[in-house]
């Protein structure tokens, strides 16, 4: 069995990747990501809340029952950080551009909250980790960064080329002694440390594997591929030298309350402890608001 989820495989209804809990065989997150073209996109969120992402499009109209919004996007996933916005369930969408790429991320909702837009300037970026795992994380609709949302947790993880992410393994699968349970994806654009967004030939790793064995791989990750996680340990993912990873996390769960919650493989925990011992990778943060962060502009021949 694998979740794995190669780049076009999830094609479907004018979308790049359509995953919805029918598609996922599971109960609550869902993601949708479009092409923008200059047409308009209609959707309809049936007892569903979303967050809209701009992944590498810039200027996105998006029309929520009536009421426009346009988010001033970005160049791509390791340009800058983007805009968002939260649109509550069972509204009418549509979302125009001229081109680009956009991400819906969607969750299964309980009750209806309010339409929030929120700008690139107050997104929350921290750098996680430390020497070859540290990594970026972009806090878009989080539990601490967004009360806004009912069940949808949305972040952005980049992990510059040589350093691993989602490490130590960790799981919130709600099995024997974790009670923190999400359905989670994780969809990846890796990249060149040069570029703004995918990169056909660059690739990764992902490592995913469950308490009762019934699951252990290790993917190659290439651009644009998803990897669908319903329990489990998962990580490491792996950045090759020269290549950094983006993934875009979608998580919900069934909890009265959000949690982005979860249980380290106790055999590997330690590792946390030893990042008290070691500096954060200087490149980092990749990205802001503003763009590139200077120490983040280095190539193998110096600085752009």
């Amino acid at each position: 069995m694998s979740w794995y989820r190669p780049a076009g495989s999830l094609a479907a209804q004018g979308a790049d990747v359509l995953i919805t809990p029918q598609v996922a065989a599971w109960e609550y997150s869902g993601l949708r990501v479009f092409s923008l073209d200059g047409s308009s996109i209609a959707l309809t969120l049936i007892e569903e809340e979303a967050v809209i992402v701009p992944l590498s499009a810039r200027n996105v109209e998006v029309e929520v029952d009536g009421t426009l919004f346009t988010l001033l996007g970005r160049d791509g996933v390791f340009a800058a950080v983007s805009d968002w916005l939260y649109i509550p369930r069972d509204s009418r969408i549509s979302i125009r551009g001229e081109s680009g790429e956009v991400a819906v991320c969607t969750a299964r909702a309980r009750v209806k909250r309010e339409p929030v837009y929120t700008a690139a300037a107050d997104v929350p970026v921290e750098v996680r980790g430390a020497g070859q795992a540290s990594r970026q994380v972009t806090n878009i609709a989080t539990p601490d960064s967004f009360l806004g949302a009912d069940r949808i947790n949305v972040c952005e993880v980049i992990t510059p080329g040589g350093n691993w992410s989602s490490w130590p393994p960790h799981r919130h699968d709600g099995l024997g002694d974790c009670p923190f349970t999400n359905e989670e994806i994780y969809y990846f654009r890796m990249g060149r440390v040069d570029s703004a967004h995918g990169a056909k030939a660059a690739h990764g790793l992902f490592h995913v594997y469950t308490v009762d064995e019934s699951v252990d791989e290790t993917v190659t990750i290439r651009d644009g591929d998803v990897y669908l996680v319903p329990q489990g340990f998962h990580g490491p993912t792996v950045a090759p030298p020269e290549y950094p990873m983006y993934f875009l996390n979608v998580l919900a769960g069934p909890g009265d309350s959000r949690t982005m919650a979860f249980c380290d493989d106790p055999d590997h925990h330690w590792i946390r402890e030893s990042w008290a011992h070691q500096a954060p990778d200087s490149r980092l943060p990749w990205t802001t608001a503003a763009g590139r962060t200077p120490q983040s502009k280095i190539t193998m021949g110096g600085s752009l």
